[in-house]
């Protein structure tokens, strides 16, 4: 059960009241915060429900309904993200983990793990100890396998994942490997979930062949109950009666998981399927699904695999399904960023040396979809900072109070945001990266609103325009605020239950607030380009982009000039757009992006070219 404090209760009566449950052979756990602190108790505690409510210090009494208490979202109701050195699962980004089924050779695995980082997976995977159907399976390389791994981690700087069959294998866990897999035939091996729970290792569980929803969420609960919070559910099919596929593939799973419990997911589509050509089709559907994660296996040469290579993945089929999980991803509001990993290792290097945390600026509060672009960007790598102006973060990244800004600059529906675009020319700072976020609108009001009752609606006024046939279709009163995290925060203040506000799901957590309408935007595709901009690049990285401003002389052809160069050596123009320069009438500066580095010193003529053709040129950036 759960009991709810005292708002006025202090640090000391908490503690004098957690020492009272103690004594009465309560076993107490401390629960994250929401609208109040709370203190859950597990177990049939040894005291009457009554006595809990006579305590002081106790507001309520809350009985927890599902058998599974720290998994279940009634004690923990935000998500909890696993974190794996820099790599998180359950945050903004898709997890892929990726690697052989078996570890064979240091050759071997050396090969798979090159090659699946540089297609952009997180962790990689390869088993030492192989739980076989048969005794005369390849049973795996045991020790020496973790020592493969272990050198793997060591050359690439990739986190490597890997079974344990047995708790008499914890200490040699705990000496090689990062996260520890507790396969499906193990699902319900108590004492190995106990095991691993006091490891204090994060925890990949898979469901077990035949396991329900409920069992499996039950084993989550035993490592949990040891203390162990960073428990990972892996999805990787289910026995039933068809025999196409290896194994069924219960996708519906996804969503019933994220409502029940704060357990980050991922799903295995190679052991749910066994089969090659079906892998990729079911990781895409996984991403759509709602997964925090992929496991893929994945073998230069499966054709001679010790293990399972009929559903490994070449490299480059790896490759391709990487590049189409990229496409997917912002569909469902998370992202796949090849440099991700890279950047935020680079970052927590330079702290690691002494320097101080690095700090992101982007406008507007908590829950927009600004700051929604900073946490994708520099995840946890970077403390988020509020600025109440894009001219404030403009500043601010110009006299070192934040190292970062990141800007909305385009949006496909209502085109370019041209205040940035000016600021960018005004300031001597540059792009430095860029991000596109899906924009997904809905109707936010205080929890049993109904859509009936709702009479003034507040949001920012692009909001408002781009939710345009939703709102026409009822009588309602606009409210124009500064941003949309800001609407949900005035309407959880509203004593007025008709007030509602149009912001995206983040705002209605950060708020307390309930969806009583989703998807209301006019068009879903509706995409914003952040960039991010700096006064120094933070990863040494070959340019793929090039944003730039430049204005052509008052001469027929003039632009027509510009142009051709680019033309000319083949580079690839995907924006043009013009802009009337501020306080000289007629007069227009054009917004250039170019496919290439032109900054790059094989195009130091290119850009000797432009300049003399321009009458002004400035390059924002190349990223």
């Amino acid at each position: 059960m759960i009991l709810e404090l005292d708002k006025d209760l202090t640090p000391e009566g908490r503690a004098d009241l957690i020492r009272k449950l103690k004594a009465k052979r309560c076993d107490c756990r401390e629960l994250p915060p929401t609208e109040v602190e709370r203190i859950g108790i597990l177990g049939k505690p040894g005291v009457e429900e009554d006595e809990l409510r006579r305590m002081p210090g106790v507001a309520k009494v809350v009985r927890v309904k599902t058998p599974y208490k720290l998994v279940g979202r009634e004690m923990h109701p935000q998500d909890t993200r696993v974190r794996v050195g820099d790599v998180v699962i359950g945050g903004e980004n898709i997890a892929v983990v990726a690697g052989p089924c078996a570890v064979e050779s240091l050759e071997q695995t050396l090969t798979i793990a090159r090659e699946v980082k540089k297609a952009g997976a997180a962790l990689f995977r390869g088993g030492a100890f192989k739980p076989r159907t048969s005794p005369y399976s390849f049973q795996g390389m045991e020790e020496q396998g973790l020592k493969i791994l272990a050198e793997v981690r060591e050359a690439l700087g990739i986190r490597v994942v890997t079974e344990m069959t047995s708790p008499s294998q914890a200490d040699l866990m705990m000496k090689y490997i990062d996260v520890v897999q507790i396969g499906a035939r193990n699902m319900q091996n108590f004492e190995l979930l106990k095991c691993a729970g006091r490891m204090g290792k994060p925890v990949l569980l898979k469901r077990g062949l035949a396991g329900t929803i409920e069992e499996w969420l039950m084993s989550a609960e035993y490592i949990l109950a040891e203390g162990n919070s960073q428990v990972v559910l892996c999805e990787r099919g289910i026995r039933t009666f068809e025999p196409y596929t290896r194994n069924t593939l219960d996708l519906s799973a996804i969503p019933v998981l994220k409502k029940l419990t704060h357990l980050p997911i991922v799903v295995d589509p190679s052991h749910a399927t066994g089969m090659r050509e079906k892998v990729s089709p079911m990781a895409r559907a996984a991403v759509a699904a709602g997964a925090d994660g992929l496991m893929i296996e994945v073998h230069h040469d499966p054709e001679h695999a010790l293990s399972d290579g009929p559903q490994s993945l070449y490299p480059h089929q790896f490759r391709q399904l990487m590049r189409d999980i990229y496409v997917i991803a912002p569909v469902i509001g998370k992202q796949l960023d090849f440099a991700h990993l890279d950047r935020v290792q680079l970052i927590e290097r330079k702290r690691r040396t002494g320097t101080a945390r690095r700090r992101a600026a982007f406008v507007g509060r908590i829950g927009t979809f600004s700051h929604k672009a900073c946490l994708q960007y520099f995840g946890d790598a970077a403390e988020a900072v509020p600025m109440p102006t894009f001219q404030s973060i403009f500043e601010a990244v110009k006299t070192g109070a934040v190292d970062n800004g990141i800007v909305p600059l385009e949006n496909s529906l209502s085109g370019s945001i041209h205040e940035n675009y000016d600021l960018l020319r005004e300031y001597d700072l540059r792009i430095i990266g860029e991000i596109k976020i899906r924009i997904l609108h809905n109707l936010l009001a205080r929890p049993g609103t109904e859509l009936a009752a709702v009479k003034r609606v507040l949001s920012h006024p692009q909001a408002f325009e781009q939710c345009r046939q939703f709102l026409e279709q009822h009588s309602w009163e606009l409210v124009a605020v500064s941003d949309t995290a800001g609407a949900a925060e005035r309407v959880s203040g509203s004593e007025n239950i008709g007030d509602a506000a149009i912001a995206n799901i983040a705002a209605a957590e950060a708020y307390g607030l309930t969806v009583i309408a989703e998807g209301i935007e006019t068009n879903p595709r509706n995409y914003t380009r952040f960039v991010v901009v700096g006064r120094e690049a933070i990863e040494p990285r070959q340019a793929a982009k090039t944003s730039l401003i430049c204005s052509a002389r008052n001469e027929p052809g003039a632009l027509f000039a510009i142009l051709r160069v680019f033309a000319d050596n083949q580079i690839n123009m995907i924006k043009l757009e013009s802009r009337p320069i501020p306080g000289e009438p007629w007069k227009y500066m054009f917004y250039i992006d170019l496919e290439t580095d032109l900054e790059s010193p094989e195009l130091a003529a290119v850009r000797k070219e432009i300049t003399d053709r321009s009458e002004y040129l400035k390059i924002l950036g190349c990223y």
